[in-house]
């Protein structure tokens, strides 16, 4: 089951990547949407795209998962698919107390996907999950 965003999002983030393919800038219009939309968040990921911290790692079986490197230097796992990440804010702020639609990782996973600044690393599937088990192994 595929979770969606808002379709307002949904439709913000299609108009950039139109913009993108097309060869043209993001407009200011559409980084005022982003603000509006997703408030501080917007720049602090936009700001995690400028400085290329997310890495889509993919495996042969299919399985995606994204690693974006924080402001703070640590590294949060996201799964785009359901739209998860393993920072502190996302638990606080998405799944608690619900006043945001996405972390700034997340957001940032979507950002740089639109603006096709996305690291990419295929590794073997065994890899993947030891990466995932390391990932809760930490937070334990």
């Amino acid at each position: 089951m595929a979770v969606t965003l808002p379709a307002v999002v949904e439709e913000l983030l299609s108009e950039m990547a139109a913009a993108v393919r097309d060869g043209a800038r993001i407009s200011d219009e559409h980084l005022s949407s982003l603000k509006f939309v997703f408030g501080s968040s917007a720049i602090q990921a936009l700001d995690l795209v400028d400085r290329e911290s997310v890495t889509l790692i993919s495996s042969p079986s299919g399985r995606r998962v994204y690693q974006v490197v924080g402001s703070s230097g640590k590294t949060y796992t996201c799964l785009a698919s359901c739209h998860f990440c393993s920072c502190p804010a996302f638990a606080f702020s998405v799944l608690r107390k619900s006043d945001s639609l996405l972390c700034k990782h997340l957001l940032a996973i979507y950002l740089s996907q639109v603006m096709r600044s996305c690291q990419q690393l295929s590794v073997s599937d065994k890899q993947l999950t030891d990466l995932l088990l390391m990932e809760k192994t930490q937070e334990a």
